[in-house]
This record gives C-alpha cells, structure tokens and sequence, in this order.
C-alpha cells in the first residue's frame, strides 16, 4: 500500500504544480497585458501633447502673388512707356509701374485675397481698367488682356466735353439718386472712374443736400424726438421745440457746409463716398470703415480724410454757441466729434452692404458715358 500512497502524493504534487504555473503564467500575462496598455496609452498621450503643441503654432504666413502682363495695342504691338496703377481696397495699396521696351510690366508682392484694379495710361490711347482681380496665395497671374484702344473717338469727346462739364454731369446723376426713390443719397458715387468736383460743384451739391424737403422733414423729426426726450437741455413746450429745430437745422448746416464744401475745396479732397461694391465682405467693409479717416483726392489718390474729421470737430464746437449753458464745454464737444465719426462709420457700411441695393440711380446722357 505504501507504494501506491507514494505515486497519489506523486500526482497531488504535479497537479499542485502544473496549478501553480499556470498562475504565475497568467499572471505574467496579465502583466505584460497591463505594462502594454499602459504603454499604448503613454504613446497616445505622447501624440495628443504633439498635436495639441502643433495647432499652436501660428501657420505660415499666405505666400504672396504676383501679376505680370504685356500691354499692347488691337494690332498685338508693344506699348513702351505705358503707366501702370494699381489700386487695392487701401490706400498702401497704391502702385504705379512704367512698361519697358518690349511693354512688359511686373508687381509682386500682392496680398492674396485682397480685390484689385489694375489702370494702365499711355499716350495716344484710351484707358485701359482690369476687371477686379483677387490673388490666391503664391499665385502669378499673366494678364493677357492688356490691349489698348486708339484714342481718337476719346479725344473727340475731350474737345466737346470738358473735364469740369463731365464732373458735372456727373454731379446731376448723383443728385438723382435716393433711397426707395425718396431719401437723398447724393453723396455716394457709383462710378469709378468719377471726374474729381470743382469747388463750385463742392458748394452746390452741399447747398442741394441743405435745402432738399426731406432733409428738412429729418430736422423736424429730429426736433420732435428731442422734445420728447428732453434733450438737449432747453425749455418744453413750443419754445423749446422752436429751440430744438434751431439747433438741429444749424448743426446739419454747419457740418456739411464745412465738411462737405469748405474744408474739401480749401484741402482739395473729394467730400463723396466712393462705393466699392466688389471683392471680399471683408475688403469691403475695411473700405467703408476708414471713409470717415481716408477720403480720395482731387488728385485721385488716397490720404487722411481731414474735412470729414475737421467739418464734425468745427460742428461740435460751433454749437457751443447756441446750446444751452450745460451743453457746452470741450467734453462735451469732442464727445459730439466721437459721435459723429461713429456714425460715419456706420453709415458707410450701410451704404456699401445695404442701402446701394435700395437707392434709385439717375442716368447720365450718351455723350457722357464715352468718357
């Protein structure tokens, strides 16, 4: 019998031994399992930490573009000694190029996304303008459709029409113009190629804003809401209104005679809204906001608008004058100027995203528009 207890032990000890390596085995597994896992994880956060750390550096900067051409003439001969201008919704855009022998010009450097017009003059020819010209980063652009016209039906125009007689002309298109077709919107010009005025358009096309009825009926409106809101701090009743309406008819008067005419003519600069009408919703609202800032020349070119600025700062301090004795003061006078360049702002970015969709538009005589 001893024998065969000893083989039962035999066996109990194998079993007990084959159970403990397989959980040392499993155990091992499960440990390397775990170390793995882990392992995985630390991989994943090492990459999420990469990625997070890349979105954090700024891209790249966009490439910029370039546009080059050949300017020609209708018989595909080179035009040498042409001016080139480029103009962009800033006025730092401004750039003017001359062709060589062979009529080719280049401009680099162009911000892509930006809205273009590329004008180019030579002697002899009608103006040649681009349509609107908007880059993609890195992009070189070949105009090729830089091809002159013989100037002899332009000059013809030229003699008959002076530039004085088509600004002119101009000025009794714009004075057509109004919103839902009873507004006054004289201000604003749709034309880009617009003659520059002369000081006496200047002073009549303020004088026609002054006295238009409806301009009038805003003054009474005005008065009336003042009266109701009890400011400025005049007296109520009819007096007060009286006051009010005096007020109000000798700020609008102040300000557009010497922000639209005076200020303009002594500075040479244009006092309208040049509306921009194409390219990014962003050039165009960058164009609308600096109009109370940067205004065109009569020269054509872009600088600081000082007549805006300088006819609402002489308004404000005008009033001082007539205003009751606790509506006066230098506070309060730039905070009139601060006002009212805010609502130059505002209403350029209306003219240019809504109210060109709402205005009535004259039409200028046949012979005006070969100009």
């Amino acid at each position: 019998m001893r024998p065969v207890s000893d083989s039962k032990q035999k066996l109990d000890e194998g079993a007990i031994w084959l159970e403990h390596s397989y959980l040392l085995a499993k155990k091992r597994f499960f440990t390397m399992l775990i170390k793995k896992s882990i392992g995985a994880l630390l991989i994943c956060c090492a990459i999420a930490t990469t990625a997070a750390m890349a979105q954090q550096i700024d891209a790249p900067a966009p490439q910029a573009g370039n546009i080059i051409g050949t300017v020609t003439d209708i018989n595909d001969d080179t035009v040498p000694n042409a001016t080139v201008v480029l103009e962009g919704p800033v006025p730092s855009d401004h750039r003017t190029v001359v062709t060589g022998d062979n009529g080719f010009f280049q401009l680099a450097g162009l911000e892509p996304g930006s809205t273009y017009h590329i004008t180019v003059i030579a002697k002899g020819f009608a103006n040649w303008t681009s349509p609107a010209i908007i880059l993609k980063p890195g992009e070189y652009l070949i105009l090729t459709s830089c091809k002159l016209q013989i100037a002899k039906e332009l000059a013809t125009v030229n003699v008959v029409y002076s530039s004085e007689e088509i600004a002119a002309e101009q000025v009794k298109v714009e004075e057509q113009q109004r919103i839902f077709g009873i507004v006054p919107n004289f201000y604003v010009v749709y034309d880009h190629n617009a003659e520059p005025l002369t000081t006496k358009l200047k002073f009549a096309l303020a004088l026609r804003v002054a006295r238009d009825p409806i301009t009038a009926v805003g003054v009474v409106l005005l008065a009336g809401a003042e009266l109701a809101a009890d400011t400025p701090n005049y007296v109520q009743g009819a007096k007060g209104f009286g006051q009010r309406l005096g007020a109000n008819a000798a700020d609008g008067f102040s300000n557009i005679m010497i922000g639209g005419a005076i200020l303009p003519s002594l500075l040479h600069q244009d006092p309208r809204y040049f509306y921009q009408g194409t390219g990014t919703n962003k050039s165009r609202a960058l164009h609308a906001m600096m109009h109370p800032f940067v205004c065109k020349g009569d020269n054509g070119r872009w600088q600081t608008n000082y007549s805006s600025m300088g006819g609402d700062l002489a308004s404000s301090a005008i009033s001082n004058a007539y205003y009751p004795a606790s509506n006066r003061g230098g506070g309060l006078v730039f905070a009139n100027f601060g006002i009212s360049t805010a609502e130059r702002v505002v209403s350029s970015l209306v003219q240019e995203f809504i109210l060109g969709k709402f205005t009535s538009k004259g039409k200028s005589s046949d012979a005006r528009k070969l100009e």
